[in-house]
C-alpha cells in the first residue's frame, strides 16, 4: 500500500466521524471543543478558541526558550499573555512532536515523540486551511510517552471545552438522563501563576487544601519557580508570597471587610477588582475589576507581583500596578518587634518604645533580624498596678492579629487589651473591629499614606506613656505623695537588702563562678540560635547561695518536701523576704545533667508569659544543683486529674480553662516569645496550678530552640515521656512544633476523661487512649471519653469538639497535625470547621479474634510490634 493511501477498512469509521466533525466548517472557521478521539498538535497548527474569540490553547514557547509547552492565552493579545500552561514541568523537547489527545476513556492526554522513527498507528489531523483529511504516518520515535496527563475517565460521552472565561473543561454527560454535564477536570482548578476573573485563590478548611498561585522558575522557563502566592493557612484573611515554600517574603494585611486590604490601601487598582467569599468549606478570593477592559495578576518569577490590563479599543496592554517589595516590606525585615521607620531602600530599623536590640552588636552592624524584646517587663507582669500604651502612627500594622468579637468602639477594645496581661498592644478599625497582639509584634513598618495607629503596651512608668485622662489627673495629684513613700521606702530596702546579702555568705567568688558555668558556651540546648548565653550579654537570674536555700526549707526537711519531679525532690520554701517558694534540688544520680540545667535555667529567664512558671533564681554550688521557682499552692495537674477524691474539684470550666491556658503557654514558646522553642516533654505532672487555678508549663531541661527558618530537628538521644512522644520523635529522634503538639492532643484527652494515657492499655484491645478515642469518634460515641464528674454540668459540643482536636493533634504524620494557633482557633470559635482526622496507625493490640483475646496472656499476639531502643524514660 502506498504510505498516503487510505484503508477504507481500517479508517471508515473514524474518516466517517471525522467527516462529520468538519461539515460545519468553513475556511477560517474555529473551534472551542474535543470530543472523544480528537486532537491538536504540533505538526497541524490546529488551536481551540473559545466561542467569542476570548482565549486560545494551543502549543507555545515562552521567551528565548525552544521548549514548547500546552498553554492558554488571551486570544488577540500580542505577545502572547498566557494565563495557563499545563506540563509546566516536563517540557516538550525542541525537535519532539506532540498532541494533545481527549481519548475515548475520557482522559486528556499530552503524548510526544522525538523527530525519528514512524508511529506504528494512523492519525487523522485537522487542516486549518482546507476542508480534506490526509492520513499521515508522521515520522516519529517509536517510544511515544505520556508527559501530562488529567487522570481522568468516564464511561459517559466527555468532552473538552475552552470558554470565554479561560477555563478549560473536561465535562461528561450526567448519569440521570438530564442533559446536564458535570465537570470532571478544570484548569481553574490548577492555576499556575495567573489569576484571573472566575478563579478562586483560597482555601478548604476542611482539606486544607489550597489553591496558589505558583510562580515560573525563570523568565523563559515555566516550570514551578520559588515563590508562591495564597491565602494564609492560619485562618486570618491576608494574602501572602512565600519564598522556597514556607517562608514569608510579603503580606497584604487583612481584608478590611469593603473593598481593600489593609496592609496595601495606597494601591486602589489592586484592591478594587478583589473581594473575599465563602462557598461550604472554602474561604477565598476573586479578582473582577471594575472597568471594562481585561485585567488579570501575575506572580512574576522574581517575586514581583503584576497586574495587567488591554484596552481592546487601544490594542494595548499596560502594566497597571506592581508590587516591586522593598527592603522595609520585606517580611519581618526588623526582626520581632521592630520598627522600619523610612519607607525607601535608605531606610533604617528601631525597636518600639519599651524595646531593646536582643543584640547590640548585630543591631549598630544594621543586622536586624534578630529584632528586639521588651525592656523593661510590663507592670502586670510583675504583679503592679497598671501598664499604659504608646502609639505608633500611619503603620501596617503587625502579623498575627486575634480580632475579638463584638467590641464596637476603641476605648473597650483598650480595655479588653488593658486587662489582659498577655495582651502586647491593640488596634481599632472601624470595619474590622478590635485587633490585639499577644506576642512578639512581627512585620511592622510605616506605610506611605494611609496607615493605622497600633498602641503598644508599655510600663507605665516609661516616659512619655500615653495614659487616659482620668488617669493622667489621678497620677499628677498623687505624685508629692508617692515621691516621698519611694523615696522612704528604698531607702528601708538598701539597708534590708544589706543585712539580708550579709546573712545568706553569697561572695563575689561564688558569684563569680556561677556566671561563667552559666555563660559557658557549651553546646546546652542549640548554640547556632541561642547566642544570649554568651559572654557580654545581660544576664537576668539571681543566683542563691546553698546554705539559704537550706535554711529556706528547713534544710530540706521531710515535712516541707512537695513531690518529687522528673530529676529530683521539689520542697517549699519562706525566702528572707518571706515569699513563698518552690526548691527543686536535682539529685546527683539523675538523668538531667549539666546542659539540661543550663537549658532550664536560661530559657525560663527569658521567657515571661502568665501560662509559663516563673524562675526566681538558681545555685550551683559543688556538686549541688538547685532551682527556685514561685510557690504554686495547687502543684500539679496530675496531682487533681488522676486522683478520684480530687477530680470532681476540676469542673469543666475549670477544665476549659486549663486547656486554653496550655495551648497559650505553647503559642508562647513556638511563635510568641523572643526564643522559638520546643518543649519536647509535655505532660500532666509538668503542668502546674496556681491559686486560681491557672495552669503554667514547667520543667524545660529537655527543651530545644529553634531558628526562625528552622523547621524541624533530628536527635540520637529520645529523652520525654512514653506515651506523651509523638511517632515521629519516639522511633526517628524527629522533632519539631508538631511533636508539642501530639503530646497536647494526649494532655487533652486525659483532661477530658480524667485518665491516665497508659490506664486505656489493653482497654477493648488498644494500646492507647488514642486509639480509644478515635474508635468512639467514629462510632458517634465520643461522649463516653467524657469524665463522669463532669458529664452532668458540661457543654457536650464543646467537649466533642474538644476531642476532635485532640484527635487532629495525635494524627501519626506531624504533617497533618494543626499548629497551635489553628489548635486554639478551633479551640475556643463556637462554630469552627473542622477537618476530619486520621485513623491512628499504632494504637491496636491486634488480636486475631475476639476468641484468641480469651486464650490468656501468653497466647496474645501483635501484628503491629514497634520496638524503641534509645527512649529515656522518665
Amino acid at each position: 500500500m502506498h504510505p498516503f493511501s487510505l484503508s477504507v477498512s481500517s479508517s471508515s469509521a473514524l474518516f466517517l466521524s471525522l467527516i462529520s466533525f468538519l461539515c460545519f466548517l468553513s475556511p477560517g472557521a474555529t473551534i472551542d471543543t474535543l470530543n472523544p478521539g480528537q486532537s491538536i498538535s504540533t505538526i497541524d497548527g490546529v488551536t481551540l478558541v473559545s466561542e467569542n474569540g476570548v482565549f486560545e490553547l494551543g502549543f507555545f514557547t515562552p521567551g528565548n526558550s525552544s521548549n514548547r509547552y500546552v498553554a492558554i492565552w488571551y486570544h488577540d493579545i500580542s505577545p502572547k499573555a498566557t494565563i495557563w500552561i499545563g506540563n509546566r514541568e516536563n517540557p516538550i523537547a525542541p525537535k519532539s512532536s506532540a498532541s494533545l489527545t481527549l481519548t475515548k476513556s475520557g482522559n486528556l492526554e499530552l503524548v510526544a515523540g522525538g523527530a525519528n522513527g514512524n508511529v506504528a498507528t494512523t492519525e487523522f489531523l485537522i487542516s486549518p486551511s482546507s476542508l480534506f483529511i490526509t492520513q499521515l504516518r508522521a515520522e516519529r520515535n517509536l517510544l511515544n510517552f505520556t508527559i501530562w496527563t488529567t487522570n481522568t475517565s468516564s464511561l459517559k460521552s466527555t468532552t473538552l471545552t475552552l470558554l470565554d472565561e479561560g477555563n478549560l473543561i473536561l465535562s461528561a454527560a450526567n448519569s440521570d438522563g438530564s442533559g446536564d454535564r458535570k465537570a470532571l477536570w478544570q484548569s481553574f482548578d490548577h492555576m499556575t501563576d495567573t489569576f484571573i476573573p472566575g478563579m478562586h485563590l483560597g482555601i478548604n478548611t476542611k482539606t486544607g487544601e489550597r489553591q496558589l498561585l505558583t510562580s515560573w522558575r525563570s523568565f523563559n522557563d515555566p516550570a514551578p519557580g520559588n515563590f508562591i502566592m495564597g491565602l494564609d493557612p492560619n485562618g486570618s484573611t491576608q494574602l501572602f508570597i512565600w519564598k522556597n515554600g514556607t517562608i514569608p517574603y510579603w503580606r497584604s494585611g487583612e481584608w478590611n471587610g469593603a473593598s481593600n486590604f489593609i496592609g496595601i490601601p495606597q494601591w486602589p487598582l489592586y484592591s478594587q477588582g478583589f473581594n473575599l467569599g465563602t462557598e461550604g468549606t472554602e474561604i477565598y478570593y476573586t479578582y473582577n475589576p471594575a472597568n471594562n477592559f481585561l485585567s488579570w495578576l501575575v506572580l512574576q518569577w522574581d517575586g514581583v507581583e503584576s497586574i495587567y490590563s488591554y484596552n481592546d479599543q487601544d490594542k494595548v496592554m499596560d502594566g497597571l500596578w506592581k508590587v516591586q517589595v522593598k527592603r522595609y516590606e520585606l517580611y519581618g525585615a526588623c526582626g520581632p518587634n521592630g520598627l522600619y521607620i523610612n519607607s525607601d531602600n535608605s531606610g533604617s530599623c528601631s525597636c518600639l518604645d519599651g524595646f531593646e536590640p536582643k543584640s547590640d552588636k548585630e543591631w549598630k552592624a544594621k543586622i536586624w533580624s534578630g529584632g528586639c524584646m521588651r525592656w523593661p517587663a510590663l507592670e502586670c507582669q510583675q504583679n503592679k498596678s497598671w501598664d499604659s500604651y504608646k502609639i505608633i502612627t500611619g503603620t501596617n500594622l503587625p502579623d498575627h492579629a486575634v480580632r475579638v468579637q463584638d467590641i464596637g468602639t476603641s476605648d473597650t477594645c483598650r480595655s479588653y487589651c488593658s486587662n489582659n496581661c498577655s495582651c502586647n498592644a491593640y488596634a481599632f478599625i472601624q470595619t474590622i473591629g478590635c485587633m490585639l497582639w499577644s506576642g512578639d509584634l512581627i512585620d511592622l513598618h510605616h506605610l506611605d499614606a494611609d496607615g493605622f495607629d497600633l498602641f503598644v503596651k508599655v510600663p507605665a512608668s516609661l516616659p512619655d506613656s500615653n495614659h487616659h485622662p482620668g488617669i493622667i489627673a489621678g497620677t499628677m495629684s498623687a505624685a508629692l505623695v508617692f515621691i516621698l513613700v519611694a523615696c522612704t521606702f528604698l531607702w528601708w530596702k538598701f539597708i534590708h537588702h544589706s543585712k539580708v546579702k550579709d546573712n545568706l555568705n553569697f561572695g563575689p567568688k561564688s558569684q563569680q563562678s556561677s556566671l561563667d558555668f552559666l555563660r559557658s558556651r557549651q553546646d546546652f540546648s542549640s548554640p547556632s540560635h541561642f547566642a544570649y548565653a554568651s559572654k557580654g550579654q545581660k544576664f537576668e537570674v539571681p543566683l542563691f547561695t546553698f546554705d539559704c536555700l537550706a535554711i529556706a526549707t528547713n534544710n530540706f526537711g521531710s515535712s516541707n518536701k512537695l513531690g518529687a519531679g522528673g530529676f529530683g525532690l521539689v520542697y517549699k520554701g519562706n525566702s528572707p523576704s518571706g515569699e513563698e517558694i518552690a526548691v527543686k534540688r536535682l539529685s546527683n544520680t539523675s538523668g538531667q545533667g549539666i546542659e539540661e540545667f543550663k537549658t532550664e535555667v536560661i530559657l525560663i529567664a527569658k521567657l515571661q508569659h502568665r501560662n509559663l512558671v516563673r524562675l526566681l533564681g538558681c545555685c550551683i554550688q559543688g556538686r549541688e544543683k538547685l532551682l527556685v521557682y514561685e510557690y504554686l499552692p495547687n502543684k500539679s495537674l496530675d496531682a487533681f486529674l488522676f486522683d478520684p477524691s480530687k477530680r470532681g474539684l476540676l469542673n469543666w470550666k475549670t477544665r476549659f480553662n486549663i486547656i486554653e491556658g496550655i495551648a497559650r503557654g505553647i503559642l508562647y514558646l513556638h511563635r510568641d516569645s523572643r526564643l522559638r522553642v520546643v518543649h519536647r516533654d509535655l505532660k500532666a505532672s509538668n503542668i502546674l496550678l496556681d491559686k486560681d487555678m491557672e495552669p503554667k508549663i514547667s520543667d524545660f531541661g529537655m527543651a530545644r530552640i529553634f531558628g526562625g527558618d528552622q523547621n524541624q530537628e533530628n536527635t540520637n538521644r529520645v529523652v520525654g515521656t512514653l506515651g506523651y512522644m509523638s511517632p515521629e520523635y519516639a522511633m526517628e529522634g524527629i522533632f519539631s512544633v508538631k511533636s508539642d503538639v501530639y503530646s497536647f492532643g494526649i494532655l487533652l484527652l486525659e483532661i477530658i476523661t480524667g485518665e491516665r494515657n497508659s490506664s486505656f492499655h489493653n482497654k477493648d484491645d488498644f494500646l492507647n487512649i488514642v486509639g480509644y478515642a478515635y474508635k468512639l469518634w467514629c462510632e458517634d460515641r465520643a461522649s463516653e471519653l467524657i469524665d463522669p464528674t463532669i458529664i452532668e454540668t458540661c457543654s457536650i459540643p464543646e467537649v466533642l469538639r474538644c476531642v476532635q482536636v485532640a484527635l487532629l493533634c495525635v494524627q501519626d504524620l506531624a504533617y497533618d497535625r494543626p499548629e497551635i494557633p489553628l489548635v486554639i482557633k478551633m479551640i475556643t470559635s463556637d462554630n469552627p470547621r473542622l477537618p476530619v482526622p486520621r485513623c491512628p496507625t499504632f494504637t491496636l493490640q491486634g488480636y486475631s479474634s475476639q476468641e484468641s483475646a480469651m486464650k490468656g496472656r501468653d497466647e496474645l499476639h501483635s501484628v503491629c510490634d514497634v520496638t524503641v531502643t534509645r527512649l529515656q524514660g522518665r
